[in-house]
């Protein structure tokens, strides 16, 4: 019987609060559970914008940030997470990767990698890497490296560096996703017949369609050698054809990875001519 009471009451309660809700002047004291929700999830995402406008990229236990990473010594063991920008090359179970996070950028050289895993790492993906850190010609490096994907995602708009080219501050931004305005195209070498042209296939010319494409672009007077780095952005990419379409003259914005070969060299996978 109690019970029974119970259930009674209840229902009359439910009954004459659904019909306070349905009133005719339309209102209700209650409040909307569905708009509360939604009110909820826009504030999450609200808060998750934040957090990405403001870098911020919370890191798990005895990982390190882009500013530990780049005081470490080299050879000593490196633990990061960081995010896959681009791949250049898998070849006898070793991958090649372009990485950054929000603070800084990771490249990571012949990284143990079966092929099946090498296929998930698309760009975007966020990995943990531990490894060693290296140095090779002024390029900094993790090698001997082992991964794990975790969740998460980012992709790295390209950062305008033009201003920094010829000054010490641009090593900072080491294999960061960059870009370079309103530089003009100047002469690579020449070809058999002495007349100068615009890129050479390999650094000394000696190279043919397929090899890394090279050429020079100068800015206030100073001039700089980049490359289309060929396991990157091989011979069937719009990048490598606009390199070959270049006139000597041309003014040309580029985006590409700021790797470092004896001083600035970076990879370019993007070439427009204004």
């Amino acid at each position: 019987m109690k019970k029974l009471a119970v259930l009674l009451v209840t229902c009359a309660l439910v009954l004459g609060c659904a019909g306070c809700g349905n009133s005719g002047d339309g209102g209700s004291d209650a409040p909307d559970a569905s708009n509360a929700s939604a009110e909820s999830d826009a504030d999450t995402e609200e808060e998750d914008a934040a957090q990405e406008e403001a870098g911020a990229d919370e890191k798990s236990e005895g990982v390190m940030t882009y500013e530990e990473y780049a005081a470490a010594e080299v050879d000593s063991q490196v633990t990061v997470e960081t995010y896959v920008q681009a791949k250049q090359s898998w070849w006898e179970d070793k991958a090649t990767l372009y990485t950054q996070d929000r603070d800084g950028a990771y490249f990571i050289y012949d990284m143990p990698c079966t092929e099946e895993d090498y296929e998930k790492l698309v760009p975007g993906t966020k990995i943990k890497v531990t490894g060693y850190k290296a140095e090779w010609s002024g390029e900094f490096e993790i090698i001997d490296a082992e991964f794990e994907i975790l969740d998460g995602s980012y992709i790295a708009e390209a950062e305008d560096v033009t201003s920094l080219l010829g000054k010490d501050e641009l090593i900072d931004h080491q294999n960061k996703f960059v870009s370079f305005k309103g530089m003009t195209v100047e002469a690579a070498g020449k070809d058999d017949a002495g007349n100068d042209v615009p890129f050479l296939y390999s650094w000394d010319g000696s190279g043919q369609d397929g090899d890394d494409l090279y050429f020079n672009v100068s800015l206030d007077g100073e001039t700089y050698t980049f490359v289309v780095e060929s396991y990157l952005c091989d011979n069937t990419t719009d990048v490598y054809q606009a390199v070959k379409e270049l006139n000597i003259g041309d003014t040309v914005d580029m985006e590409g990875f700021l790797y470092w070969y004896e001083g600035v060299n970076p990879h370019i996978t993007s070439v427009t001519v204004k």
